[in-house]
């Protein structure tokens, strides 16, 4: 692999240890608890595969056994992020189902569960998001198939002190009430030092301009890389995992230019880019609701739709309002983005384009290319989202 850009690059440059998502535990925990049910053993470690193929093992901090279930528990490792969850021990406890039953989530004491609409998972779904939902019944099913079992079980995750670690994150106003959430999409936790994170940005920059490439991408994470990827077919040292810090590639590249630069990522965080912020953090800027209801009566938005989109509970929320009304606040927000980039760049000869992604991937805005470098004015290629409104 290059050492020079893309994701695992920048990691492996800022020396931070990464850690393991509650996702990646709570998977570790449910294997432990099948196995143990299926055969009377708990595995200790017990080892997982993660979306990207990495396979670490987990020992476990308490189980048990009983004839009906199985309980297994980690203790959750964030590496050398300041993640609040660190140290938190994560619970997984598997009964078995009827055959044809499938796998049931279940939100355990210090889980949260969903109240409000606007997240991936429906009102009243337990908070475990989808990638380690599916992460777990993969597991699930490995598992059932080294033992000749169907699979039907119950997972009920649950977080010691979750509801108290909680209130230190922004579920309560999502509507996420009585607990944390199980999340991660790569099951690995990225940990980042502001200083160490801004000069691994910097370090892929001068990388990619000594390779002689013209187009780089500033991703926010795995998913818009991906992204990117698909789209463009752009190299490795292309990749440039901004994280939140939109600012320090905008006012690298400004000083150090490339023709053209993408900013890919979810729409929630480029939302904050439209709105004037460089710092996309959760902790130093908030998606900002009022803002995309402007935006959206710009794009036609009646006013009873604006006041909706005002009152919504998260973005994503926001973005289904106006897809329904075939309002199109993605590409408004990516072409409004794409100006505040073309602001910090001052003038700079690069070319900008924003892309708005959500959770899994997919592309729900697109900007035009737009500024001073090669390509400017040209559309956006074609794909979902593509030009309308921007």
């Amino acid at each position: 692999m290059s050492t020079g850009g893309g994701r695992e690059a920048q990691l492996k440059h800022t020396g931070l240890r990464p850690g393991w998502t509650t996702g990646a535990c709570a998977t570790a925990a449910t294997t432990a608890a099948y196995t143990a049910l299926l055969t009377g053993d708990f595995p200790d470690p017990v080892t997982i595969t993660l979306p990207k193929g990495q396979t670490p093992s987990f020992a476990l901090t308490a189980e048990s056994l009983t004839s009906g279930a199985a309980m297994a528990a980690v203790v959750k490792d964030a590496g050398d992020d300041p993640d609040v969850t660190h140290g938190a021990v994560i619970r997984a406890t598997v009964r078995l189902l009827p055959p044809g039953s499938g796998v049931v989530f279940r939100a355990g004491e210090g889980v949260g569960t969903v109240t409000l609409p606007g997240l991936p998972l429906d009102v009243g779904e337990p908070a475990i998001n989808p990638v380690p939902r599916q992460l777990m019944r993969e597991h699930v099913a490995a598992v059932a198939a080294a033992h000749g079992a169907p699979g039907d079980v119950e997972i009920t995750v649950s977080v010691d002190n979750g509801a108290e670690i909680a209130r230190s994150t922004w579920n309560p106003r999502i509507g996420i009430l009585g607990g944390l959430s199980i999340l991660g999409t790569t099951g690995v936790v990225v940990p980042y030092s502001c200083s160490a994170w801004i000069d691994s940005i910097r370090r892929g920059v001068d990388v990619a301009r000594a390779g002689g490439l013209t187009h780089v991408a500033g991703c926010t994470g795995s998913t818009s890389e991906r992204t990117v990827t698909t789209l463009y077919d752009l190299p490795e040292i292309a990749l440039l995992d901004m994280g939140d810090f939109a600012g320090a590639v905008l006012k690298y590249v400004r000083r150090h230019p490339v023709d053209r630069l993408t900013i890919c990522g979810g729409f929630a965080k480029l939302s904050k880019l439209a709105a004037g912020h460089l710092d996309l953090h959760s902790a130093r800027s908030q998606v900002d609701k009022a803002f995309l209801a402007d935006l959206a009566r710009t794009g036609g938005a009646p006013e009873s739709l604006a006041s909706e989109i005002a009152a919504a509970n998260t973005g994503l929320a926001a973005l289904r309002l106006c897809e329904a009304a075939a309002v199109p606040l993605g590409d408004l927000v990516a072409a409004r983005a794409r100006d505040e980039a073309l602001a910090v760049l001052r003038g700079a000869p690069v070319a900008v384009d924003v892309i708005c992604i959500d959770r899994a991937g997919t592309v729900v805005g697109r900007s035009s290319v737009a500024g001073p470098g090669p390509g400017a004015g040209a559309g956006p290629e074609t794909g979902p989202g593509a030009g309308a409104g921007a």
